[in-house]
């Protein structure tokens, strides 16, 4: 993998925003209800890519697949592939996981591995830039975020009622309204 071209405490500011987004939106919002765990039991590994380039980033998001799939669950559960110096647009992003879908089919990992995908700039296809409802996916940086498929069934086998996750995402994030999503104090990147 390539260095990453700042310092070190560069390294550690895109860490600590990433993990206080975590913290005071996808826990404390509850907008991820099984976030929680796994944050708590530090099994999330942070890799700040240093790509430029898509060819890069696809390289790193390559061994960092065949990483999770090798470490043991209790180690490592999930990781965030946190990408601030490529794909800063939020389509372009969006268009990178057809990529995504064909590295994950090479390395025989579709029904193994799922990628989800966050961004400073993240917009549902039916709603305007501004709409609350988009912070849901929005990070402090553009982040690919790696799931292993079985924790996936088993959280879904464990929910009572999966389904009713994004309409309390739509209406928290509804509530709080932008003042609200304000008050939080996340810091994005300002690249985006």
């Amino acid at each position: 993998m390539n260095t990453l071209p700042d310092s070190s405490e560069l390294r550690d500011e895109i860490i600590s925003k990433t993990k206080e987004w975590i913290r005071k939106s996808v826990i404390g919002l509850n907008l991820c209800p099984f976030a929680k765990p796994t944050f708590q039991s530090n099994t999330i590994r942070y890799v700040i890519s240093s790509a430029k380039n898509k060819k890069s980033l696809l390289s790193e998001l390559e061994t960092e697949l065949k990483q999770l799939v090798s470490t043991d669950p209790l180690t490592t559960e999930t990781t965030l592939l946190i990408h601030p110096f490529v794909l800063t647009d939020f389509l372009d992003q969006n268009d990178f996981l057809d990529d995504t879908d064909v590295l994950l089919d090479r390395l025989d990992l579709e029904g193994t591995i799922q990628i989800a995908n966050f961004h400073p700039q993240f917009q549902f296809a039916d709603k305007s830039i501004n709409d609350i409802t988009n912070f849901v996916g929005r990070s402090p940086y553009p982040i690919l975020h790696l799931l292993r498929e079985d924790s996936i069934s088993r959280i879904v086998d464990s929910h009572p009622n999966i389904d009713s996750i994004y309409e309390n995402n739509r209406k928290t994030l509804q509530k709080l309204g932008h003042e609200g999503w304000q008050k939080l104090g996340l810091k994005f990147s300002e690249r985006n």
